[in-house]
C-alpha cells in the first residue's frame, strides 16, 4: 500500500475532502453564475453544454474573490487547512486578516481553494460513475446494449470489452492523480497565502510577552507569599521548641501565629492558583476578578504584622488602605513589598530577637514604604536557594514606575539596615492595574 499512499493514503484522502468542501462552497456562486449566463442568452441546454458551464464557472470566481475579503474567511480557511491539508499549524496565521496585504492573500487563497475544489468535485461526480460503467461493460449485457444503442459499434468488439476494465481503472487512477496534484498545490500555497504576516508575528510576540509577564508576576507572588510564611513559621516553631518546657503560654501564642500564617498563606495560594485555572474556563479575563486574584492589599496589612513573627513598630501616615487614595495595583504591590521586607528581617535581622520599624506614608503623589531593622548578615541580591527578595522588590517598584533602595543607614538611633520604596499613586500605576 505504500506506493499508493500518495493517491489513496490518509493525507491524500483528507486533501481530497478539503477540495470537495471547496466545491460545495462554490455551488452557490456557480448557481448565480448560471443565472447570469442564462440571462445573457446561454440558457438553452445550460447543464448539458460544456461552454455554458465553463462560462458560469468563470462568472462565479469573481464573486468568490469578493467574498474572500470578509473577516471570517481567513479563520475558517485556516481551521480547514490545519485539519485537512497536513500543514504544520505554526506556519498558519491566527485570527482575521488585519492588513490589506493579508486580505488580498486571503482572497487569493479562497478563490484558489474554491476554484480547484469545483473542478475536482466536478471530475469526481462525473468521472466516477462513468469509469465504473466502463469497467462493468464485460459483465453486464444490459449495460452493453444501452451503450451500443447510443455509442460506437466498436464497444461490442471482444478486444474493446477486454480493455474496458483497464480503461475504467485508468480513469479512476487519473482522477486520483488530479485530486492528489490539486491537494499538493493547495498544501504548498497554504503557508504563502495563509501564513502570518509581519503584523501577525508582532501580535503573537506581544501575546507571548504578556503571558511571560503574567508568569513572572505569579512567580513573584508565590515566592513572596510562601517565602515569608516559611520564614515566619520556622522562627515561631524554633522559638517554641526552645521554651517548650518553661513557657507554655509563649508556645501557645507561637502555635496560634503559625496557624494564622499558614491559613493566610493557603488563601493567597488559592487565589494565585485560581488565576491560573481561570484561563481554562469560559468567560475568563474579567478585570474585576483579576484585581482580587493577585492577592491582598494594604487593607490586610494588620493581619500580616500581627502574625509575622517579628515585633514591628508600625507608623502610618494618611490612609494607605483606602482604594480611593491608593489604587489597587499599588496597594497589592506595597503589601508584597512589606511582606518580603519582613521575610528579610526574619532571615537576616540582627540580634537574638529581630525587630523592625515600618512606615507607610501617603504623600502628595507617591506612597512611601520605609522598613528599618538592626543590621545583621544581609542577603545578596541573588544567591543559590534564595536571596531574590531585594531583586523582586526592585522589579515590583520599577514595573509601577517607582524606585527602591536598600542598604546600611546611619540614622538618629544608630546604624540600621534600611529598605525604602516609593511608588506612584497615579499615572503608570493606573495603566498597569
Amino acid at each position: 500500500m505504500k506506493p499508493l499512499a500518495p493517491l489513496i493514503g490518509r493525507r491524500a484522502r483528507l486533501r481530497w475532502l478539503h477540495l470537495i468542501i471547496g466545491g460545495a462552497l462554490l455551488m452557490p456562486y456557480f448557481l448565480v453564475g448560471t443565472v447570469l449566463v442564462s440571462m445573457a442568452g446561454g440558457g438553452a441546454g445550460l447543464f448539458s453544454s460544456v461552454p455554458a458551464q465553463l462560462a458560469a464557472f468563470a462568472c462565479a470566481l469573481p464573486m468568490v474573490a469578493v467574498s474572500g475579503f470578509f473577516p471570517l474567511v481567513r479563520p475558517l480557511s485556516v481551521a480547514a487547512a490545519r485539519a485537512l491539508c497536513g500543514v504544520p499549524p505554526a506556519l498558519l496565521a491566527d485570527g482575521p486578516a488585519r492588513t490589506r496585504q493579508a486580505r488580498v492573500r486571503t482572497t487569493a487563497w479562497f478563490t484558489l481553494h474554491l476554484g480547484l475544489g469545483g473542478i475536482v468535485s466536478g471530475i469526481t461526480l462525473a468521472l466516477t460513475p462513468f469509469a465504473v460503467a466502463v469497467a462493468g461493460l464485460p459483465f453486464s449485457a444490459a449495460l452493453r446494449d444501452s451503450w451500443l444503442a447510443a455509442g460506437p459499434e466498436a464497444l461490442g468488439e471482444p478486444w474493446a470489452l477486454a480493455l474496458a476494465p483497464f480503461a475504467g481503472l485508468a480513469m479512476l487512477v487519473a482522477m486520483a492523480l488530479a485530486a492528489a496534484g490539486a491537494g499538493e498545490l493547495l498544501a504548498r500555497r497554504v503557508p504563502v497565502l495563509l501564513g502570518p504576516a509581519p503584523e501577525d508575528r508582532l501580535a503573537a510576540a506581544e501575546r507571548r510577552a504578556a503571558e511571560l509577564a503574567v508568569r513572572n508576576r505569579l512567580a513573584r507572588e508565590l515566592h513572596d507569599s510562601v517565602g515569608h510564611a516559611l520564614s515566619a513559621v520556622t522562627l515561631q516553631a524554633g522559638a517554641a521548641r526552645r521554651v517548650l518546657d518553661r513557657d507554655p503560654e509563649f508556645v501557645r501564642r507561637a502555635l496560634t501565629a503559625i496557624e494564622e500564617t499558614t491559613r493566610r498563606t493557603v488563601g493567597e495560594l488559592d487565589a494565585v492558583v485560581g488565576l491560573l485555572r481561570r484561563d481554562e474556563e469560559p468567560g475568563s479575563g474579567d478585570r474585576a476578578d483579576e484585581e482580587t486574584a493577585y492577592g491582598p492589599g494594604l487593607d490586610a496589612l494588620g493581619g500580616l504584622l500581627a502574625h509575622c513573627g517579628v515585633p514591628v513598630a508600625y507608623e502610618r501616615e494618611g490612609e494607605p488602605g483606602d482604594p480611593r487614595v491608593v489604587v489597587p495595583v499599588v496597594s497589592r504591590e506595597a503589601y508584597r513589598i512589606v511582606q518580603e521586607g519582613l521575610s528579610n528581617v526574619l532571615r537576616h535581622g540582627g540580634g537574638s530577637t529581630p525587630t523592625a520599624r515600618l512606615l507607610v506614608a501617603v504623600r502628595e503623589r507617591e506612597l512611601e514604604i520605609v522598613m528599618e531593622n538592626p543590621p545583621g548578615e544581609r542577603p545578596a541580591v541573588v544567591r543559590p536557594g534564595g536571596g531574590r527578595g531585594l531583586r523582586g522588590i526592585a522589579e515590583r517598584a520599577a514595573l509601577l514606575g517607582g524606585r527602591s533602595e536598600a542598604g546600611p543607614y546611619e540614622g538618629p538611633d544608630g546604624s540600621t539596615w534600611r529598605l525604602a520604596v516609593r511608588l506612584p499613586l497615579t499615572g503608570r500605576a493606573e495603566e498597569r492595574s
